[in-house]
C-alpha cells in the first residue's frame, strides 16, 4: 500500500504532489474533498474526488461524492469536470462526469441526507442507481501497479475542452505488460481451476487472447482456442460423434465485474495489423514450465533467415522446391516463416491450441496448406498404423502424403526435418532458458526405446527428438537449432557414438537472443546428413553476434577420448583425515559455465557439498593453484560456456614460472573466509603489513621462502625452518600482484587500529582477502557485500590490485593453451 498510515489531508497533499503536480490542486469546489484544475483557470475543474484514508469501497465513495454534489447542487454553481473520482490509500478511480449526470436530475429524491451515512435509503438507491454504470465505466488504478499507467492516463486526459477518454492502445510492444497485469486482476475471477487445466494443456493465455482480440465482450477471431462470448467464455468447440456442435464454456466469478474494470482502460481490440503477430506470440503466454517442457522457445526472425540461408547452402538454391519440410516441433509455426512452396510443408505440435492458432493464421494468409498443419506428439506418438489399420499406440495422425515421403526410400532422401525442438531437462539439470529441470519432464516411450543409445543424455528431450529422428527416419535431412552439449558435453557421449550423421554446416549465436533466455552460452544451427559411418568429431562453426554480424569462426570439438582436468587433478587430493588441511574447492563440471563455482573456500565451509571436493594441503597447494588459475585467468562468455577444460601435456612440469604464476594469481582471488576457522592463505608476514598482533598461521608466508619440510605428516603450521630452503622464484608480473596485495593489507591493518565509524566489521588480525574486502565494503540489509566501499583509499587499492591480477591472467592464458588444458 504506497499511502499506508496517514490521514486524509496528508493523503490528499501526496496524491496532488505525486500525480497532479501539474495542475492547481488548491481550489474549493463547495464540500467536495479534492479538485483538479488548470492552472489560472476560473470556472473549469478537471476531476472532483472523495479521498479516505486506509483502504475503502470504490462504489461507497462515488456513491458518497454523487449525494454530495446533488445535496449542494455543486454543478449549478460551478462548471462540471471532466471526471468525478475516488482515492484511498491504494487505489484512485475515475468515472466520466457525463456518464453520471442524469444521476442529479432524478424526480421525487430526498437528497437532503447525510452523504456519509451509508445506511439511509436514499445512499442505497443512488448506490445501485449507479453501481452498473461505475462497474462499466470506471478506470481504476494501484498506485504501486499501475503507476506508469496511471499518470500517461492523466497526461493524455486532463485536458480542458478535452472530448471522450484517452484509453491506452495495445500494440505488439506492450501487449505482454498488459498480459502480466490481466494475470492478476482478471485470471483469478474466471471460474477455472488453474493447476488442473494446465495439466490438460489448458492456459490463462488463451483466455488473454480471447479477451484482448475482442470487442464489445466478443471475439472476433473464431480460430482461436477460447472465446469470449459477452459474458462467458467457451472453449473446445468440435463436433461431436453424432454429428452435433459441442463445447465447454467457463463463467466469472463475480459477474465479469472485475473484467470490465480491467479492460476499462484499454482500447480493444488493437489494430487489426498487430493481430497476427500476437497470435503467432501465443508461446509467450505459455507458463515457464509448460514452454520448456513443449519446447515452446520462439525462433527470432533474424535466426530463421540465417537457418534457411545455411540449408539452402547445402541443399542448393532451389531446395524448397526439390525437397519436403517438416517441423515436428512447430509451436505457432514461426520457424516456417518465409518457406515458398507450402505444397511441400509440413507442421505438428504437441498442443492443439497451436494447431488452432497456425490455422487462424492460414486464414490471414501464412503460407501453410490447413491438412498438413495436425497435431502430433513426436516423442509418444507411432509415426505409421499398426499392420491392419489399427494404431498400434497413439499412431496414424500423420497425413498419408507424409507416411508415404517416410516409407518411400527415395522421397525421404528429399525430405529436411526442421526444428527448433523442446529444451527440457530432467531432475535439477538446468534448461536451455537457465530455469531448474522439471522432475520426470523426460519420461515418454523414445527415452524408454533408445535409453541405452542415449545415456545420460537421455535427461534432455532434444537428443531424444534427434535420436528418434537418427534411427526411425534415415537417410533424410535434419536442420536443428539446439545447445551445443549434444556436440561436446560428458553427458552426451553415447549420444555421439550412436548418432550416424555427417555435420555438414554449423552457425552460432548468444542464447539470449531468444526469448526468456537470459543465460550466456550459444545456441547452434546444425545440418545434418545422415549416414551411417559417420561420427562427430569436429567443425569450423561461423559465428554470428546478437545483430546477425558474422565475427569470426569457432573450432567446435566433440573431445572423444578425451581426459578433463579434474581427472587430472583427482589423483593429488589432500586426505581428508589426516588434520593438516588449509582448503578445499568443488569439482563442478569442467567447462566456462561452471567457472563461478569454482571457488577456493575453508576446508570447513559447507560450500557446494553435493560435488566432489579437492582438499589442499601443503603437499598440492601447487596443484590446486594451477588447477584454479587455469579454470579462472580468462573470462567465460557466451561463445566459450561449453568448451571443456583437459588433461594437459607434460609441459607444465617443466615451467616453474607458469606454476608461480598460478599461484600468485590463486592467492589474490580465492574464497577464504577466516570465519570457518585459521586462515592460512596470508601471504605476508606480521611485519611486512604492520600487524597489530601475531597471526594464527604463517603457513602461506613460510611456503612462500621455502620453509616447509614435505616430508612432515604433524605440526604442519609451526614447524622449524629448514636449511637448504629454497624461496619460490616469481615473475615480475606476479611480483606486482604482490606488491599491490601488500599494500592493501598494510592499510587494512592501520584501519583497523581506528576502525571508521560508517564500518560494521569487527577487526580481524586473521583476516583473508574475502575478510578485507567484507571489512571495506560492507554489508546490505541481506547481508550480502556490497559492491562498493565508501573508503576512496580502499577503492583505489583493490583496484589496483584487480589490475595486476588481470595482466597476470593475461601471461598465464597462452601457457593454458600451450600445455592443452584447453584446446586452441
Amino acid at each position: 500500500m504506497k499511502y499506508a498510515n496517514i490521514k486524509e489531508e496528508e493523503l490528499k497533499n501526496k496524491t496532488a504532489q505525486d500525480y497532479f503536480w501539474l495542475y492547481d490542486c488548491s481550489k474549493i469546489v463547495g464540500n467536495i474533498d479534492f479538485c483538479v484544475a488548470m492552472h489560472g483557470s476560473q470556472d473549469e475543474s478537471l476531476l472532483w474526488a472523495e479521498a479516505k484514508k486506509g483502504v475503502a469501497d470504490m462504489y461507497n465513495s462515488l456513491t458518497q461524492l454523487i449525494l454530495t454534489i446533488g445535496k449542494a447542487r455543486t454543478f449549478d454553481k460551478f462548471l462540471p469536470p471532466s471526471y468525478l473520482g475516488s482515492f484511498d490509500a491504494e487505489k484512485i478511480a475515475f468515472v466520466p462526469y457525463s456518464e453520471i449526470a442524469d444521476v442529479f436530475y432524478l424526480n421525487d429524491f430526498n437528497w437532503n441526507v447525510a452523504a456519509s451515512n451509508y445506511d439511509t435509503r436514499e445512499f442505497k438507491l443512488i448506490h445501485e442507481k449507479v453501481k452498473n454504470t461505475i462497474t462499466e465505466k470506471t478506470l481504476l488504478f494501484n498506485y504501486q501497479k499501475d503507476d506508469l499507467e496511471l499518470k500517461n492516463f492523466i497526461k493524455t486526459n486532463f485536458i480542458v475542452g478535452k472530448f471522450g477518454i484517452t484509453k491506452t492502445r495495445i500494440d505488439k510492444n506492450n501487449f505482454m505488460v498488459i498480459y502480466n497485469k490481466w494475470l492478476g486482476a482478471v485470471k483469478p475471477t474466471i471460474a477455472v481451476n488453474w493447476e488442473i487445466a494446465k495439466k490438460t494443456g489448458i492456459i490463462d493465455g488463451d483466455f488473454y487472447l480471447a479477451d484482448l482480440l475482442s470487442q464489445e465482450n466478443n471475439t472476433l477471431k473464431e480460430k482461436l482456442y477460447v472465446l469470449l462470448k459477452h459474458d462467458h467464455y467457451t472453449l473446445e468447440r468440435s463436433i461431436d460423434q453424432a454429428g452435433m456442435f459441442s463445447s465447454k464454456r467457463t463463467e466469472f466469478k463475480d459477474k465479469q465485474a472485475a473484467h470490465t474494470l480491467f479492460w476499462n482502460r484499454y482500447v480493444r481490440p488493437p489494430r487489426e495489423e498487430y493481430w497476427d503477430y500476437i497470435v503467432e506470440r501465443r508461446d509467450l503466454l505459455v507458463p515457464q514450465d509448460v514452454r520448456e517442457r513443449k519446447g515452446s522457445f520462439f525462433t527470432p526472425q533474424i535466426w530463421v533467415e540465417l537457418s534457411q540461408q545455411y540449408l539452402a547452402d547445402v541443399l542448393g538454391e532451389d531446395w524448397q522446391d526439390e525437397y519436403y519440410i517438416w517441423d515436428c516441433a512447430a509451436g505457432t509455426g514461426n520457424l516456417l516463416a518465409g518457406l515458398t512452396n507450402k505444397y511441400h510443408i509440413y507442421a505438428s505440435t504437441l498442443d492443439r491450441q497451436d494447431v488452432e492458432v497456425m490455422h487462424d493464421r492460414i486464414q490471414n494468409g501464412a503460407n501453410l496448406l490447413e491438412n498438413q498443419v495436425f497435431q502430433f506428439d513426436f516423442l509418444n506418438d507411432d509415426l505409421f498404423p499398426s499392420v491392419g489399420g489399427v494404431p498400434e499406440g497413439r499412431g496414424g495422425k500423420l497425413p498419408q502424403s507424409l507416411q508415404d515421403i517416410i516409407n518411400d526410400p527415395e522421397k525421404r532422401k528429399k525430405l529436411v526435418i526442421y526444428i527448433n525442438p523442446p529444451y527440457a531437462e530432467a531432475s535439477d539439470k538446468k534448461t536451455f532458458g537457465r530455469i531448474e529441470g522439471k522432475a520426470g519432464v523426460e519420461q515418454s516411450k523414445m527415452n524408454k526405446k533408445y535409453a541405452s543409445l542415449l545415456g545420460q543424455g537421455n535427461a534432455e528431450l532434444f537428443a531424444q527428438f534427434l535420436i528418434r529422428i537418427n534411427k526411425e527416419i534415415p537417410d533424410c535431412i535434419l536442420g536443428q537449432f539446439s545447445t551445443l552439449k549434444a556436440l561436446q558435453g560428458q553427458h552426451f557421449v553415447d549420444f555421439r557414438q550412436h548418432f550416424s550423421a555427417k555435420l555438414e554446416r554449423l552457425f552460432l549465436i548468444p542464447a539470449d537472443t531468444f526469448d526468456n533466455v537470459k543465460g550466456k552460452f550459444p545456441i547452434g544451427f546444425s545440418v545434418w546428413k545422415f549416414d551411417e559411418n559417420a561420427r562427430f568429431e569436429n567443425i569450423i562453426a561461423d559465428v554470428y553476434d546478437k545483430n546477425g554480424k558474422q565475427i569470426g569462426t569457432k573450432l567446435i570439438e566433440s573431445y572423444t577420448d578425451s581426459q578433463y582436468i579434474n581427472d587430472w587433478v583427482k589423483p593429488y587430493r589432500a586426505d581428508i583425515k589426516q588434520n593438516q588441511l588449509i582448503g578445499k574447492f568443488p569439482f563442478k563440471g569442467s567447462d566456462f559455465q561452471n567457472q563461478n563455482i569454482i571457488q577456493i573456500v575453508h576446508h570447513k565451509m559447507p560450500y557446494n557439498t553435493e560435488a566432489g571436493q579437492f582438499h589442499i594441503n601443503q603437499k598440492n597447494v601447487i596443484y590446486a593453484a594451477i588447477y584454479f588459475a587455469v579454470r579462472k585467468c580468462i573470462d567465460a562468455d557466451w561463445l566459450n560456456d561449453r568448451d571443456q577444460f583437459l588433461y594437459p601435456n607434460e609441459g607444465w612440469k617443466h615451467d616453474t614460472e607458469f606454476q608461480n604464476d598460478c599461484l600468485a594469481y590463486t592467492l589474490f582471488s580465492n574464497n577464504i573466509q577466516s570465519q570457518y576457522g585459521t586462515n592460512h592463505w596470508i601471504p605476508f608476514t606480521e611485519n611486512e603489513v604492520n600487524a597489530m598482533a601475531k597471526f594464527e598461521s604463517n603457513f602461506m608466508a613460510k611456503y612462500l621462502v621455502g620453509k616447509i619440510d614435505t616430508e612432515i605428516t604433524f605440526d604442519l603450521f609451526h614447524k622449524t625452518e629448514k636449511k637448504d630452503e629454497q624461496p619460490l622464484q616469481f615473475s615480475l608480473i606476479a611480483m606486482q600482484v604482490f606488491e599491490a596485495g601488500k599494500a592493501l593489507w598494510q592499510y587494512y591493518h592501520q584501519s583497523i587500529k581506528t576502525q571508521p565509524a560508517w564500518s560494521d566489521q569487527k577487526p580481524n588480525v586473521n583476516a583473508s582477502l574475502y575478510d578485507v574486502r567484507a571489512y571495506f565494503q560492507g554489508r546490505n540489509d541481506k547481508g550480502k557485500m556490497n559492491n562498493k566501499s565508501q573508503d576512496e583509499n580502499y577503492s583505489l587499492l583493490i583496484s589496483d590490485l584487480r589490475e595486476s591480477l588481470k595482466t597476470l591472467a593475461l601471461k598465464i592464458e597462452p601457457k593454458i593453451y600451450e600445455f592443452g588444458f584447453l584446446k586452441a
